[in-house]
């Protein structure tokens, strides 16, 4: 049989459980519900462990049948950025950021020769959303610059990242510490919401 301290302790430990679930699911919807694009940033350097947090957040998105068709490419390098910036007509950004992350898919992996092809899209886009989501909850700001389907960005990153055949940009993300606080969008809209019950 239990002791009353035992007993005590016990129940001290369910509500603290049931609290620091509570703080940890608030906090999470608040990172949903406050992550907004940022465009300007300052020149700060994204630390090394920050962007690791970043890319094992985007690798933790769920993926069809687990291929996992992702590949990252982190840009530091301030000529290529420049590059990019020119180049891209939504990514002007760039040329400010201090670092950006394309993602990528390999449209080598799974079936390529079946539905699977196409998959990499989606599995690319859970992944980038990870992304964007973490780099808001570590005080970083970023925003989605699109390149697929768009034949003429997709060629222009490829080429200046010496990307192969199989590999293709689906966007580029200008990241970096922001120098704006813009306030979020709501975009919560209960018109686009039907129940079948």
């Amino acid at each position: 049989m239990l002791s009353q301290r035992a007993i005590l302790v016990l129940v001290i430990l369910i509500k603290a459980s049931t609290l620091m679930s509570q703080t940890l699911s608030d906090t999470f919807l608040r990172t949903l519900h406050q992550r907004t694009s940022i465009r300007e940033f300052t020149q700060q350097e994204v630390e090394e462990e920050i962007i690791e947090q970043v890319l094992r957040a985007a690798m933790a998105a769920p993926s069809s049948r687990n291929v996992q068709p992702w590949r990252f490419y982190v840009i530091r390098n301030r000529a290529l950025l420049q590059r990019l910036a020119s180049e891209l007509p939504f990514a002007r950004m760039l040329d400010h950021a201090p670092m950006a992350i394309v993602v990528a898919g390999d449209i080598s992996m799974g079936n390529p020769t079946g539905e699977q092809i196409h998959n990499w899209k989606l599995d690319c886009s859970a992944a980038t959303q990870n992304l964007l989501l973490a780099a808001h909850a570590l005080g970083l700001g970023a925003v989605w610059t699109g390149v697929y389907p768009y034949e003429q960005r997709i060629a222009t990153v490829r080429t200046l990242l010496e990307l192969p055949d199989h590999i293709i940009p689906l966007n580029v993300i200008p990241i970096g510490y922001p120098a704006q606080q813009p306030a979020p969008k709501e975009k919560w809209d209960p018109a686009k919401v039907e129940f079948r019950d």
